[in-house]
């Protein structure tokens, strides 16, 4: 399996992240992919994601915050399931000395992503 993190907005209207995985036994459709890429130690204040995607990181180290709190970190090979379109979102920065190399996959609204949350 491969290390996810679901990043949504919960009936609160905060941004909320759970932590788990991404299956490997049925494709996602994907509409367009985009690849982009941040210089090292740059950060990026409140936002939402704008639509349903994965954020797959290739290289980078980031800290991902929601505003009740929530802390979680990105490294290479991990994928953020990015659904918290609304409500108070989430700022990120890289800590490490390497730029943020990263995939965004839009998938359709409502596609089952294949996320699987880690057990309580």
């Amino acid at each position: 399996m491969i290390r996810a993190y679901r990043l949504y907005t919960g009936p609160d209207g905060n941004s909320h992240v759970v932590r788990g995985s991404v299956g490997e036994s049925k494709p996602v459709e994907a509409q367009t992919i985009l690849f982009k890429e941040t210089p090292a130690h740059s950060s990026y204040d409140w936002h939402n994601d704008p639509i349903p995607q994965y954020v797959i990181t290739l290289a980078g180290v980031l800290e991902f915050t929601t505003l009740g709190g929530e802390t979680f970190t990105i490294h290479p090979g991990d994928v953020l399931v990015a659904e918290d379109h609304t409500g108070s979102g989430h700022k990120w920065r890289l800590i490490n000395d390497e730029p943020w190399k990263r995939a965004y996959v839009v998938f359709e609204k409502g596609a089952d992503t294949q996320f699987v949350p880690d057990p309580a």
